[in-house]
C-alpha cells in the first residue's frame, strides 16, 4: 500500500485538489498586475512594495473575515458561483474604511470533500470580485477535513492587505459638528445575520427552494444575492479634487447592525439620529419580518436593512458626493445629521460606541417607508 493510497483511504484526494487548482488558475491570474511576483502555487505570494514608494508615509492596513453561515444556504441549493463576492466584500470592503487602497488579498477554504469545479466556481467568484476592487489575490488554501466536515460541507476565510498615506487616514477624528450622514444602498443581506435568517425559515417551515411571490424567485436564490462592492466608487470618491478633504468617515455595515457600526466611526462625545422614513427597506427584509411575526425594527441589530456603508461628509460636499455615488449605481441618501456635544436631552437609548471602540452615540428614530 502506499503512502498516497492510505492517504485518499483516509479521506483526502490529493488529486482532486490539484484539479481544482488547475480550474482555477486562469480566473486567478486575472487579478495579477505587474506588482505580483512568482506566478501561481507557490508557497507564499510575493509583492512589489515598491509600489509603495509612491507614497510619504504609507500605512499598512489588514483585515480578515470570512461569509457566516450564508455558505450553508450556497451548499443546500448546491449554487457556489457568488460565495466568493462575499467574501471579497466583507474583507476587502472594510479596508477602504480607513480610506486604504487594497493591494492584495488570500483565502482559504476547507471542506469535508474537495469537489474541484465546486471549489474552481468559489475561488472564480473571489477572483471577479478582486478584479473589481482592484485587489490582486495572490494565494490561498483549499484543506480537506475529513471526519470534521461533511463531504459537502466547506467554510470560506480571507484576508486582505492595503495601504493608506498617514496624514489621509479617515475616521472619527476627521468629523466635525454639523457633518451629514449619508447611507449607501446594500443589495440585500449581504453576509450577515444568516443564523438568524436560517432559524426563521426553519421555525416557518420554509424551505430554500420554495418560490415566493413576494420575492419573485426561491428563497434560496433570494438570500443569495452577492453583497455589494463599494472599494472602487469610495476610492473614486477619495480621489476626486473636488472632494478633497470633504469625506471624513465611512462605516461597514456588518455584524452588529446599523446603528453600532455607525457608532464606531463617530468621537466620543457626539451623537445622531439616523430617519428610517428616509428609506424603504428591501423586499427580502419584509419577508423574513413577516415569516418571523416580528418588526424591522427588531433586527436592526442583525441585519442592514437596506443599508450596507455610511459615509460622514462635510455638509460643503454632501450633494456631490450623493451624486457621485448615484452615477456609479449605488443609491445614496442623507439619514441623519452628526452634532458634538451634550446637546441631546437623553442619551439613554442611543447605541453608543460597538466592539470595544468608545465612540458615539446613534439610534434610529421615525417609521420606515412602506
Amino acid at each position: 500500500m502506499t503512502s498516497s493510497t492510505s492517504y485518499r483511504e483516509a479521506g483526502v484526494d490529493t488529486a482532486a485538489g490539484d484539479r481544482a487548482v488547475e480550474l482555477m488558475k486562469a480566473a486567478v491570474a486575472k487579478t495579477h498586475g505587474p506588482e505580483v511576483f512568482g506566478g501561481f502555487g507557490g508557497f507564499a505570494g510575493l509583492f512589489d512594495a515598491s509600489a509603495l514608494t509612491a507614497f510619504r508615509r504609507p500605512l499598512l492596513a489588514t483585515s480578515t473575515d470570512g461569509v457566516g453561515t450564508k455558505v450553508a444556504i450556497a451548499q443546500a441549493i448546491d449554487k457556489h458561483d457568488t460565495i466568493g463576492q462575499d467574501l471579497v466584500g466583507m474583507v476587502v470592503d472594510d479596508i477602504v474604511v480607513v480610506g486604504a487602497k487594497p493591494l492584495f488579498m488570500t483565502d482559504y477554504i476547507a471542506c469535508g470533500k474537495v469537489h474541484p469545479e465546486r471549489i474552481a466556481s468559489i475561488v472564480a467568484g473571489i477572483a471577479r470580485a478582486c478584479s473589481d476592487t482592484g485587489t490582486a489575490l495572490i494565494g490561498g488554501e483549499t484543506a480537506e477535513h475529513p471526519g470534521l466536515l461533511g463531504v459537502d460541507d466547506y467554510d470560506v476565510a480571507g484576508a486582505c492587505t492595503g495601504a493608506v498615506e498617514a496624514d489621509a487616514i479617515l475616521g472619527e477624528h476627521r468629523v466635525e459638528d454639523g457633518d451629514v450622514v449619508l447611507a449607501l444602498a446594500s443589495s440585500g443581506l449581504h453576509s450577515n445575520g444568516f443564523s438568524l435568517v436560517r432559524h426563521i425559515l426553519a421555525q416557518a417551515g420554509v424551505g430554500y427552494t420554495d418560490h415566493s411571490d413576494e420575492l419573485g424567485t426561491t428563497f434560496g436564490e433570494a438570500l443569495l444575492e452577492p453583497t455589494r462592492l463599494y472599494t472602487l466608487p469610495l476610492l473614486r470618491l477619495l480621489d476626486a479634487p473636488a472632494f478633497a478633504g470633504g469625506v471624513h468617515s465611512l462605516s461597514h455595515v456588518t455584524g452588529g447592525g446599523i446603528a453600532a457600526n455607525l457608532a464606531r466611526v463617530l468621537p466620543k462625545g457626539s451623537w445622531a439620529e439616523v430617519d428610517r422614513s428616509t428609506w424603504s427597506p428591501s423586499p427580502v427584509f419584509h419577508a423574513l419580518s413577516e415569516l418571523a411575526g416580528s418588526s424591522l425594527e427588531s433586527s436592526e441589530g442583525t441585519w442592514n436593512l437596506g443599508v450596507g456603508f455610511f459615509a460622514v461628509v462635510s455638509p460643503a460636499v454632501a450633494d456631490g458626493v450623493t451624486a457621485a455615488l448615484e452615477a456609479d449605481g449605488i443609491a445614496t441618501w442623507q439619514v441623519g445629521t452628526v452634532h458634538l456635544g451634550d446637546d441631546a436631552a437623553d442619551l439613554s437609548a442611543f447605541e453608543q460606541g460597538a466592539k470595544g471602540v468608545d465612540g458615539g452615540a446613534v439610534r434610529l428614530v421615525g417609521a420606515y417607508r412602506d
